[in-house]
């Protein structure tokens, strides 16, 4: 396993993205349909087909997702990842018509020293094309793709990955974009707050401190008190290979969404869009009680591990008075 959403048979990967904009798409692509659900709790959040993955609503299976920068103007990636996937032939078939499934979401990174002057069109719904075009088993993380410019309270943001496999064998993955409100690192210091979770020196090694100061536990808020509802984000999307239904899928994207408060302090705020797309291949059937139990779990301590990775991977930005990237100060 590579450690990459892709460990998951059928699952590839795209990024597209632009240096002067600081901004960019990466699109999660299914070589079939995947069964797929959503969890959001952030208080800003940014979604496109968001409605339909309601446990309740008909289509139970997706052809791709779309991340995107640029807040609203970034849903229409969405729009480019399903031309490029109408060019394949790709979609839900309704007598003689075929449209591509492509939920997505969006970050706010408007403000991080990009030139957003792009005249009348925004150029999202190309990059996502671009993204989808590019997919492939292996990615950049750190600022690439819709991480390119993510940021957090105090380092630099970025897209992070991880993977790993129950005691049974059933495997699940996390993609993350970490644009949050609050920090991933604990203080002034290296530490991440996901640091239990990490397999293998994944995010630097450095463990916990030895013990946690007032000023560790005290709130760092991007943009402080002038912050709004639609500067911050953290998205994420796990993939298993299990076969679950799309309330299964449900429950899982509730229970792997617990690895956002693993990993980044404070979490899940009036300011944050923190959005998790749950999808599943359906190779491997999992009991319902006690397997998906155990498949969130290995699930919410793998996101925390792709959010860490996120800004551990992460390059500063080359703006004036951009925020410095983990690896500057402690790489």
């Amino acid at each position: 396993m590579k450690n990459l959403l892709t460990d998951i048979a059928g699952v590839r990967v795209g990024h597209a993205d632009d240096k002067r904009l600081a901004s960019g798409v990466t699109a999660v692509i299914f070589d079939k349909p995947a069964v797929a659900a959503i969890d959001v709790r952030g208080g800003g959040p940014g979604t496109r087909e968001g409605a339909l993955l309601d446990v309740a609503n008909t289509v139970e299976a997706i052809d791709a997702i779309a991340l995107s920068g640029g807040s609203a103007f970034g849903l229409e990636a969405g729009g480019g990842v399903q031309a490029w996937l109408a060019e394949q032939g790709r979609g839900f078939a309704v007598r003689g018509a075929v449209i591509p499934i492509v939920p997505g979401a969006i970050c706010f990174d408007l403000l991080n020293g990009g030139d957003k002057n792009w005249g009348r069109f925004a150029p999202y719904r190309d990059l996502g094309y671009a993204a989808a075009k590019a997919a492939g088993s292996d990615f950049a993380l750190g600022s690439a793709g819709a991480g390119l410019g993510a940021t957090t309270a105090n380092f630099k943001g970025g897209l992070g990955s991880a993977s790993a496999a129950t005691p049974a064998g059933v495997r699940v993955a996390a993609l993350a974009v970490v644009n949050a409100v609050g920090t991933v690192t604990i203080g002034d210091g290296p530490w991440f707050w996901a640091a239990p979770f990490e397999i293998g020196g994944e995010y630097g090694g450095r463990g916990l401190p030895s013990s946690f100061t007032p000023d560790m536990l005290a709130m760092r808020s991007k943009g402080g008190a002038a912050a709004t509802s639609v500067e911050n984000t953290t998205l994420a999307v796990v993939v298993t290979d299990a076969l679950l239904t799309k309330a299964q899928a449900k429950r899982l994207a509730m229970i792997a969404q617990t690895g956002f408060a693993r990993a980044i302090y404070p979490v899940h705020a009036p300011m944050d869009g923190d959005v998790l797309f749950a999808a599943a291949t359906g190779e491997k059937p999992v009991d319902p009680l006690i397997g998906l139990t155990e498949l969130g779990m290995v699930a919410a301590n793998v996101v925390a591990r792709a959010i860490a990775r996120g800004v551990f991977a992460a390059t500063a930005l080359p703006f004036l008075g951009a925020l410095p990237a983990w690896k500057d100060r402690f790489g």
